[in-house]
């Protein structure tokens, strides 16, 4: 209900950039994230604060101070992901800066100077896009600092500019053996033009790009020192908890809030467009106010179905003529062709986000506008959102981002639901005080927002010499952009890219291939989940070539090298992941290996898993992975994320679901959306392909391989093929 008051917002936010709107689409369809923050003062204010005076800015991205410190505005979501170390990481490069010296903060939301360049004009965190529309950036801002400092000291010195060298923070002239280090010149480098242009390095003299450097947020995490928006203390803030209907789209028809009102430290209960709030002094009080909450709710105006009913509509679906996202050739002419045809069904579940730490933000209203405290992901968007709601111009609304507990794509909603939410709730409360919006575990599992719940039919064939001979793919899943504010730029003749990329731009050799997709209308709310349209697609379509492959009597490695020989980074993860993995050794009874490579938000990773089966329990014993994202910033941190990909999918594989009965989301918590445990994790080992390429993104591409490399491992230890998820060993008829 409030996504169509911002639609105008950002849409007129992003008017000028008709270029960009393309790099914009790829970006936000794909959405799917160490200064100490202190709490009473803006978070840049702070981060100046630690730098010292700053009197170096020679752009917006970095600061010099007297004291020598560096510091890097990161205009980014750190997550988890180590997006603050490896940006700080790419400007030290070019300013041959020390290590020790770099700091960084949180830049302010503005989306003229801070905004994601493969978004288009707005400012946001998605879609592994952090350092791949930063790289040319930062480099440039670090370059353009150095120059100045090195100006500075050529003048200071009177000796030519050119014969100054730099070198671990120190700018010095030999000959003259003078010396200086950059705090020392930030006064009299702050004085001067920004040159034009400014020559980057040559890869080869990089330093600490693809070195392993210290996380700058480690010791902060490790203290407790670092701040999330769940630390934030504002003067008089109280704290709100809202009651959601049971049922998507409900609303309610009577509220009691008498008993609420007794509750000790309840301040108030107000009726918002998306529930009842309670509002109190703290989180225990607006907890039990809200238990002593008497509502009656309509459940006639809220989705009723429950999971089994909604995936039955959805193969009554795929029986119907859907709309064509990709057609090359006769697929159908050539599976009538086909040597062997497969015909495969695949049901994917609606997948909770379940960050760690739960859906929270702080709104202070102020004499002139609004000051939002959260692990912003999308500032534009949540910007615009609160401002709308309050009355006030975007500029009014001051983000001050903090650390982020996890996300995976959920803080980051074209509604920005939460913080409309916090809004929504300020403006009933008056504007009288700080709220701080608190979700429970419980409210993040069961109001939404999941990865859609898909089913893939797929029916693909070989000929006689192993090509495949026609592809047949239908998908019917819930648009995520439809009916958002993003329809306008996501949605193309009525085909949201999200819901089957991965599969329509497959890069197998498929000269005929026929995808379609259906666009399910349920009144499930759905959000990009980490790595998007791929959690599914790369699912069904390696399991698809890996059947393809035993049905033409081939090596699963060597019939994918085949089919993608005009694919060299394919290629090339696939054939190091298979040598690193030892593909083609011989496996022990009950054990199996399987294999998938595909290729997400500009990075190529394949995947191989060994599992073993026993007492019809699946064990994955341990997992190799080959990752070509161009040049590794921060390679400890690329192994990192492909191994948190791992964690993170492989309770997906083994047991993850939401489901539905009559509209009612069943699990709560992490005892019936179990992740995975430290005992379930295999061994994993990540190799990196050399490049010269510039980089692009490693938070999301690690996770769809793994569903089918497991999948596929199962079929090579039991004979028997699993395509849904989670995987059900039961169906297997021997283990």
């Amino acid at each position: 209900m409030f996504a169509k008051p911002i639609a105008a917002s950002v849409a007129a936010a992003a008017e000028p950039a008709t270029p960009n709107r393309r790099s914009f689409l790829k970006g936000a369809s794909a959405l799917g994230g160490a200064l100490v923050i202190a709490t009473h003062l803006p978070l840049v204010r702070r981060a100046m604060a630690a730098a010292g005076d700053a009197p170096f800015a020679p752009n917006a991205f970095v600061r010099i101070a007297a004291d020598d410190t560096v510091t890097v505005l990161i205009k980014h979501c750190e997550m988890g992901q180590g997006v603050t170390t490896g940006l700080t990481t790419i400007v030290a490069e070019e300013l041959d800066a020390d290590w020790g010296q770099m700091r960084f903060g949180f830049a302010p939301a503005d989306a003229k100077t801070y905004n994601n360049t493969l978004f288009g004009p707005i400012q946001g965190t998605g879609g592994s896009t952090s350092t791949a529309n930063s790289w040319d950036q930062l480099r440039k801002a670090g370059a353009t600092a150095r120059a100045l400092l090195v100006a500075a000291a050529a003048a200071a010195w009177k000796v030519p500019a050119g014969e100054i060298t730099v070198l671990k923070g120190v700018v010095a002239h030999a000959a003259s053996g003078k010396s200086a280090r950059f705090g020392e010149l930030a006064a009299q480098a702050a004085t001067l033009t920004p040159p034009a242009e400014v020559t980057l390095k040559d890869p080869k003299a990089f330093t600490l790009i693809g070195t392993r450097v210290p996380r700058l947020d480690t010791a902060a995490k490790i203290t407790g020192k670092a701040g999330f928006s769940i630390d934030v203390r504002r003067p008089g803030q109280l704290t709100a908890l809202v009651a959601h209907p049971p049922r998507f789209g409900g609303t309610p028809k009577s509220v009691d809030a008498s008993a609420a009102k007794q509750v000790p430290g309840v301040v108030d209960v107000v009726t918002i467009p998306t529930g009842v709030a309670v509002v109190a002094q703290d989180t225990w009080a607006a907890m039990k106010g809200r238990e002593a909450l008497k509502i009656e709710w309509d459940a006639a105006t809220g989705e009723g179905q429950s999971t089994d009913t909604i995936m039955a509509g959805y193969k009554a679906a795929a029986q119907t003529p859907g709309l064509t996202a990709a057609k090359r050739g006769d697929a159908e002419a050539a599976l009538k062709k086909a040597a062997k045809v497969v015909e495969a069904e695949f049901e994917f579940p609606y997948l909770a986000h379940a960050p760690m730490e739960p859906l929270n933000g702080v709104l202070e209203p102020t004499a002139d506008g609004a000051v939002w405290w959260a692990g912003s992901q999308f500032q534009t968007v949540e910007q615009a959102t609160i401002a709308a709601i309050l009355g006030l111009k975007p500029d009014q609304v001051t983000i001050n981002s903090t650390y982020t507990g996890g996300s995976f794509g959920r803080r980051a909603t074209p509604t920005a639901d939460y913080a409309a939410e916090t809004a929504m709730i300020v403006k009933a409360t008056g504007m009288k005080a700080p709220i701080h919006l608190m979700r429970t575990r419980e409210d993040d599992m069961k109001a939404g927002y999941y990865r859609p719940m898909a089913y893939h039919k797929v029916r693909a064939g070989v000929d006689a010499a192993g090509a495949i001979s026609g592809w047949d793919h239908t998908v019917v899943a819930k648009s995520i952009m439809i009916g958002t504010s993003f329809e306008a730029f996501a949605v193309k003749d009525g085909i949201d890219a999200t819901s089957i990329e991965g599969a329509s731009d497959t890069a197998y050799a498929v000269p005929d291939l026929t995808a379609t997709v259906h666009n399910a209308k349920e009144g499930v709310p759905v959000l990009w989940w980490r790595s998007v349209g791929h959690t599914h697609t790369a699912h069904a379509v390696e399991t698809m070539v890996d059947e393809l492959a035993h049905a033409a009597g081939q090596d699963p490695v060597a019939f994918r090298t085949k089919l993608l020989q005009d694919q060299p980074r394919h290629v090339g993860v696939l054939a190091l992941a298979a040598e690193k993995a030892g593909w083609g050794q011989p496996m022990p009874a009950g054990t199996g290996r399987g294999v998938a490579v595909h290729q997400s938000f500009g990075t190529y990773v394949a995947t191989v898993a060994d599992v073993s089966i026993k007492d019809g329990a699946l064990k994955v014993e341990r997992v190799v992975a080959a990752v070509d994202c161009g040049i590794a910033v921060n390679p400890d941190v690329i192994r990192a994320q492909v191994e948190g990909s791992v964690g993170f999918a492989l309770s997906v594989v083994l047991r993850n679901k939401i489901t539905l009965k009559d509209g009612e989301v069943e699990q709560a918590n992490f005892d019936t959306y179990e992740p995975t445990r430290m005992s379930e994790m295999p061994k994993v080992e990540v190799h990196i392909v050399a490049s010269g390429e510039a980089p692009t993104g490693i938070g999301e591409p690690g996770v769809p391989g793994l569903a089918p490399a497991i999948g596929n491992a199962v079929f090579a230890a039991t004979g028997q093929r699993l395509r849904s998820l989670p995987l059900d060993l039961s169906k297997l008829t021997s283990t």
